[in-house]
């Protein structure tokens, strides 16, 4: 039996800086050395079974057990959600149907700026909601350029668009990840993530019209943009709290769209002035080729096939035919005990086979072969293919949340969590902040929720503020540093074709990044309080 010690170098101030150096060791490599992410995960895990066994006196053999539950969970349900969220991407661009997706959008509306909240607001939120890690900048940025946006135009909107989707993103895997690390039920994160992210998709799309087209732009499409984001923000709030986190990206992004298809200013001729002042880059020739409507049906049906599957998962004796299905079991070679002597949580370990979203994604890309008549060698190679693309995520995923299995387990996180706590009720103004740093330098919500999530709830416990509160804060902050993180930056330029102009595209956007930060900073310190703690569930 191994009992954790939160100050096994005496002073509690002296062992918090020894139990940071893990972090420190991957957040200097990816911010400063710039190493790659998958070498900075694993290094950065070396660190923390090195700190772990020679400072924490966390046995060899539990130590190494408990990176491999880390990483056993990195697989399943992680990566295996975004591997097949990914394939159905892949399978549509094989078949044509993404293409047709596109030209669908193109003609909704011919005003860029209802253009620009339809493609990277809405189906990028989409496209977060299936995949996340990186595809819904490179696709919005591409689609953005063929519709005839300047290159740098598009990329800072498809970096800026990708923010309020992405606590929800990859069918939900960043609050997933955040209840497995803090122990907190998912319905309960959920619900409070789901209470602070739909407020900033209120600001982004207004911020979105006034990239595109700065102060006209938001005089003249303010009441479009507002709605976008208010149906948005409304249905997200309502999918978190009330129905699953893995539909909230999926209603709310369809809401969004469907609120500016239904308004009809969408559908008012833009002045060719605005157009030529806006569209500065080359439009896409294909885009004006016309389709028949089985074609757009058909270019749907993947999204609504997942929509219909999830909502099905849902219906109470379904879900509880799928949780049957489910695996839980102590996980081999560990017995870890907290300082209060009871086992903690993390010695046993839970495989949902059916009632997980990776699982529900391949039925519903199963189904798509079906209807798009996709021979089953060529689903297996594009699936082959889709983990080869996804191999260094991967490695880093994996080795990421070894790194922070290994931390929790061994202690070092309770002792970091116990130490910050002196910074008080002031805790719940900065913990935000905390998730923004994670995923600026992670590039990846779900990391920085492995690193941090239980740092946040030691901390909570400490203050005596609520715990559920700090590590959703961590969440809901850390989507404002995903449009800075220089993974997304690089995949930007790449999409858009800029490169090497990663410097000047951080530029633009850090200012916004900044201040979406101090907004969610204010309305979780306020939700710490009587100001706002109506909010909370």
């Amino acid at each position: 039996m191994f009992v954790q010690d939160l100050a096994p170098l005496g002073g509690l101030g002296l062992s918090a800086l020894v139990a940071v150096v893990p972090l420190a060791v991957v957040l200097v490599l990816l911010g400063v050395v710039r190493t790659k992410a998958h070498h900075a995960a694993l290094i950065g895990l070396i660190v923390a079974l090195i700190v772990g066994i020679a400072v924490y006196g966390m046995p060899v053999g539990q130590a190494i057990s408990g990176a491999l539950q880390g990483a056993a969970f990195g697989l399943f349900p992680i990566l295996w959600i975004v591997v097949n969220a990914l394939w159905i991407y892949r399978i549509t661009v094989h078949t044509g149907h993404f293409d047709v997706l596109r030209r669908s959008f193109g003609r909704i509306s011919d005003d860029p700026r209802l253009q620009a909240l339809i493609i990277a607001f809405c189906f990028g939120a989409l496209m977060e909601a299936l995949a996340g890690f990186g595809a819904p900048v490179a696709i919005s940025a591409v689609m953005l350029v063929a519709v005839g946006f300047g290159p740098g135009k598009a990329a800072v909107v498809a970096l800026v668009a990708n923010t309020a989707p992405v606590a929800f993103g990859a069918m939900g895997t960043p609050v997933v990840t955040l209840a497995q690390v803090t122990g907190l039920p998912l319905e309960q994160v959920s619900s409070i993530v789901g209470r602070q992210t739909p407020l900033l998709a209120l600001f982004v799309p207004l911020l979105l019209v006034i990239i595109v087209d700065g102060k006209r732009g938001l005089r003249e499409t303010w009441v479009p943009a507002l709605v976008c984001g208010v149906a948005f923000g409304v249905v997200q709030f309502l999918a978190s709290n009330f129905v699953s986190p893995q539909l909230a990206d999926i209603g709310a992004a369809l809401a969004g769209a469907a609120a500016l298809v239904a308004l009809p200013i969408t559908r008012r001729a833009v002045p060719a002035e605005v157009r030529a002042q806006v569209l500065t880059g080359s439009r896409t020739a294909t885009l004006d080729r016309p389709d028949e409507r089985g074609e757009v049906v058909r270019a749907y049906l993947p999204y609504a096939l997942i929509i219909v599957i999830f909502s099905l998962a849902q219906v109470p004796p379904i879900k509880k035919l799928l949780d049957a299905a489910t695996w839980k079991f102590h996980w081999p070679g560990l017995d870890v005990h907290g300082p209060d002597g009871k086992a903690v949580s993390g010695n046993t370990f839970s495989l949902p086979f059916l009632n997980t979203g990776g699982t529900l994604v391949l039925i519903a890309g199963l189904l798509t072969l079906v209807a798009f008549k996709v021979a089953a060698g060529t689903a297996g190679r594009e699936w082959l293919a889709t983990v080869k693309e996804l191999r260094f995520a991967i490695v880093t995923v994996t080795g990421v949340l070894a790194l922070a299995y290994v931390m929790n387990l061994s202690g070092q996180t309770s002792t970091i969590g116990t130490f910050i706590a002196a910074a008080g009720a002031g805790l719940a103004f900065l913990s935000p902040v905390l998730g923004w740093f994670g995923v600026a330098v992670s590039g990846s919500d779900t990391s920085a929720n492995a690193l941090f999530g239980a740092l946040q709830v030691t901390a909570a416990h400490q203050t005596g503020l609520r715990a559920d509160l700090l590590a959703a804060a961590n969440s809901s902050g850390g989507v404002l540093g995903k449009m800075i993180s220089p993974q997304n930056l690089t995949i930007a330029c790449v999409a858009a074709n800029l490169p090497g102009e990663e410097g000047k595209l951080l530029r633009k956007v850090l200012p916004w990044s900044i201040g979406l930060l101090l907004v969610m900073c204010l309305i979780v310190f306020g939700q710490s309080t009587p100001v706002l703690s109506w909010m909370l569930p």
